[in-house]
């Protein structure tokens, strides 16, 4: 019983993780495309 509640805390702890990872790459997506005017930079 205790075994999987510590792995239920482990997934909520890297499903957030990975949102705000998420966050994180698509400010940073924005910001690349109002400097840059690309989607990708150097790609096309």
């Amino acid at each position: 019983m205790n075994e999987t509640k510590k792995v239920e805390k482990e997934k909520i702890v890297a499903e957030k993780l990975n949102g705000r990872f998420a966050m994180i790459g698509f400010i940073a997506l924005i910001g690349a495309y109002l400097t840059t005017g690309q989607i990708i930079p150097g790609f096309v």
